[in-house]
């Protein structure tokens, strides 16, 4: 009597499960069917084991159930190369590591030429490091990191296309000798330093001393000038200082004839005769003192003919190079040897071809001085001859 009714209830309930187990599978089945693929990525298609194609990015639908897919990047990526030891051409132990950067080109390559093409290029790349590395000698792997990349790229190409996979480039992080060749090295370069730094102060010194005796030898010249110039200035002073003098006593002498002949024209006109007959002579001894009265100077005077000096006076003198030995003179210095320039120009305009000594200029009035006398004496006759005819 209860029986039925349970069994009525589980024939209920049959169609029920049967419906959501369908609908179960067929979320899976379509969950299996649908593959979604990344930008960045391509995946390879297998049914049943078998190759079939690759999948591009997006949504693709593959057989559910039998098949499997494999993703490949095929971005740039980077893989480290573990640091290796080698031994150099010539016996020195260096260790070093790199990176290597690959692109997949052709996954299908990469899929079913290689089993693990990241773990096949990594240890391509150490073996080729190591093998680098041992061809070259230890200066060469410390100074030529450029070398060493190159080679190692040109010896995974080859490889690597087989795969599927391109390397892009290769750089080597690091090369370090062993500890005792690292401080050989280091001692080297203290040395070297220590070296330069000897050189540097010996040069120092040595450029020290000659910008040194350069200044003396500046010094030096520049005193020797100043002494020359001054020996020059010096002797052209004295050599204006005697033209000076000389003058002076010509002018003393002209000025004492002057005097004595004026003392003749007093005693002559203390005489009684009221005619006198002068001599062309004491006529010009008369002009001279009119002049001398009225302030003008002797080199004034007609009788004294203005003349240069001969070239070898000059040359004596040096007045011609004057200018130039004055010129590396300090300004007011120049100013005051080009006045007493002047000054002897002036004196030198007025004066005879030969200029006269004292004693010449003396020995001369003395002459002169005689001269009158015996005129003097001459014309006391003749007034002593007119009186007694008068008398007669």
């Amino acid at each position: 009597m209860f029986v039925a009714p349970a069994l009525q209830m589980n024939v209920g309930l049959a169609p029920l499960v049967v419906g959501v187990l369908v609908l179960l599978l067929a979320i899976v089945t379509v969950w299996q069917m649908v593959e979604i693929v990344d930008a960045y990525e391509k995946k390879a298609l297998t049914v049943f084991g078998e190759y079939r194609r690759l999948l591009e990015p997006g949504i693709s639908f593959v057989p559910p159930f039998v098949s499997r897919t494999y993703a490949f990047d095929m971005r740039t990526q980077t893989l480290d190369v573990p640091r290796q030891e080698a031994i150099t051409r010539d016996n020195s132990p260096v260790t070093a590591d790199a990176v290597v950067y690959i692109k997949v080109m052709d996954a299908k390559k990469a899929f079913l030429e290689v089993d693990d093409y990241k773990r096949a290029v990594s240890n391509l790349a150490q073996t080729t490091l190591r093998a680098v590395l041992g061809d070259m000698e230890l200066d060469d792997t410390l100074n030529k990191r450029q070398e060493i990349n190159a080679r190692i790229r040109k010896e995974l190409d080859e490889p690597t296309d087989e795969w599927g996979v391109r390397v892009e480039s290769v750089e080597v992080r690091e090369v370090n000798p062993s500890q005792e060749v690292q401080q050989a090295m280091e001692q080297q370069t203290s040395a070297e330093r220590r070296r330069r730094a000897m050189i540097l102060e010996a040069q120092g010194e040595r450029r020290s001393a000659v910008e040194k005796a350069e200044g003396d030898k500046q010094s030096n010249i520049i005193r020797a000038q100043g002494e020359k110039q001054s020996q020059v200035l010096e002797a052209q002073g004295d050599a204006i200082s005697t033209v000076l003098r000389a003058k002076s006593a010509e002018s003393m002498g002209e000025r004492a004839v002057i005097e004595r002949g004026m003392e003749t024209l007093e005693r002559i006109g203390e005489g009684e005769s009221t005619t006198f007959v002068l001599p062309q002579e004491l006529s010009s001894l008369v002009g001279r003192y009119g002049k001398h009265l009225t302030g003008s100077d002797v080199q004034e005077y007609e009788g004294l003919d203005s003349l240069e000096f001969d070239e070898e006076t000059r040359e004596m003198l040096g007045l011609d190079d004057i200018d130039e030995m004055l010129g590396q003179i300090d300004e007011a210095a120049e100013m005051d040897v080009e006045e007493l320039e002047k000054e002897a120009e002036a004196i030198k305009s007025g004066a005879d071809t030969g200029i006269r000594s004292a004693d010449e200029v003396i020995e001369e009035a003395g002459e002169e001085e005689t001269a009158e006398t015996s005129a003097e004496v001459d014309a006391e006759r003749e007034t002593e001859t007119e009186t007694e005819s008068g008398s007669g």
